[in-house]
């Protein structure tokens, strides 16, 4: 099993970013009297889900933040999903494009739900960890120990 010493090593951030991509190079093909607002909410909201799972990333720390970003990224999954059902019905995507981006929201919210569901497996450090004078050796050295509770999440 792989372990992840970034937030770049989860599935869930390469899938997210995958998606965010591709939304981007489909949405330059939007009516240009959609720029401020279909083509820009869902360029916004699909890349808000892998910046939000890198800032959960970051604050693995307290485990209640790091649901509550997971969460916001999830949020913002859902929200690109309504986006695409617009762009769907004004014809601005074929049903494959759409297909595909739909089955990618939906891939990247159950692996959002389930990372909520165990995050403890990503929060190893208790609140009061001084951070400090803890090498990232070290982290990366006790994060090779733990169980394969997690190999999903990761490359």
């Amino acid at each position: 099993m792989a372990i992840a010493r970034s937030f770049r090593d989860l599935n869930v951030y390469r899938k997210a970013r995958e998606t965010a991509q591709e939304i981007f190079g489909l949405s330059r093909e939007f009516p240009p009297e959609e720029r401020y607002s279909l083509t820009d909410q869902i360029r916004r909201s699909s890349r808000a889900v892998k910046a939000m799972i890198a800032e959960a990333w970051g604050r693995r720390r307290y485990k209640a933040v790091f649901v509550n970003k997971l969460d916001e990224a999830l949020g913002e999954a859902t929200e690109t999903q309504s986006w695409l059902d617009d762009a769907r019905d004004a014809k601005y995507l074929s049903i494959e494009q759409f297909n595909t981006l739909d089955s990618n929201c939906i891939s990247i919210g159950q692996m959002l739900s389930r990372m909520i569901d165990r995050a403890d497996d990503f929060c190893k450090h208790p609140p009061a960890t001084d951070y400090r004078g803890a090498s990232r050796v070290e982290e990366t050295d006790s994060m090779s120990k733990q169980s394969s509770t997690v190999e999903e999440f990761f490359a």
